[in-house]
């Protein structure tokens, strides 16, 4: 089973590309929010996790809004909204959008940016391709997974979700090493806690413990 369906490591690379569109102020950042590409929002929401920091807020509005616009009270709720639980742009973009609403019919009169401070928006082209790393077993997988490049670990933990609906190691680790309760530890790791190489120290750790559990099942027997 294992060698069957081995673990094949992807990488990406993303390109920037302006949008051509900025804003000053929170009214017009509602607006545009609702007229950008997916790829833009997706771009703004869920790739700051390619950062290698954790940064005040989790996602581009929220840093925006919170540093240029001074918003703070509003900048904590965007950054609860977490992309990977949303089943799609739509909803993404709705649930960003109501936030904002909700805020200007409390506050209706909020400043604008300093000139200089303006949101500029951008997308993200993105290229993904197979770097020759594959893994047929935990053993295998857990010497990748300490090499691969962090766009890997984005890939195959993050994106995925987007894809899937879960990260692809989790659904790796169940459905082709029958390992679920290893995977269930995976799946569990909160995203917005850590950057990627976070993740990746998580996972490094989890599968050492499931290897050593493999070898003291082994010994006992």
């Amino acid at each position: 089973m294992e060698e069957d369906k081995p673990f094949d490591f992807i990488d990406c690379v993303n390109i920037l590309k302006s949008t051509g569109k900025w804003v000053s102020g929170l009214r017009d950042l509602r607006t545009t929010i609702d007229e950008i590409s997916d790829e833009s929002l997706f771009h703004h929401t869920c790739q700051y996790f390619l950062g290698d920091h954790i940064l005040e807020y989790a996602n581009d509005f929220a840093q925006w809004v919170g540093e240029s616009l001074e918003e703070r009270a509003l900048s904590e709720h965007l950054s609860t909204i977490d992309p990977f639980e949303l089943k799609d742009m739509v909803s993404l973009r709705r649930e960003l959008t109501g936030v904002i609403d909700r805020y200007l019919e409390r506050f209706p009169e909020p400043r604008d940016a300093l000139p200089g401070d303006e949101f500029y928006f951008t997308e993200t082209i993105t290229i993904t391709f197979n770097v020759g790393i594959r893994a047929r077993n935990l053993a295998e997988f857990l010497a990748a997974i300490r090499y691969v490049d962090p766009g890997s670990i984005y890939y195959h933990f993050y994106e995925a979700r987007i894809r899937l609906g879960t990260d692809d190691f989790s659904t790796w680790f169940e459905d082709v090493l029958k390992k679920k309760d290893l995977a269930e530890t995976i799946r569990a790791i909160d995203p917005f806690m850590h950057t990627t190489e976070g993740i990746r120290q998580h996972i490094v750790e989890t599968v050492e413990k499931g290897i050593r559990q493999d070898m003291e099942g082994v010994m006992v027997q």
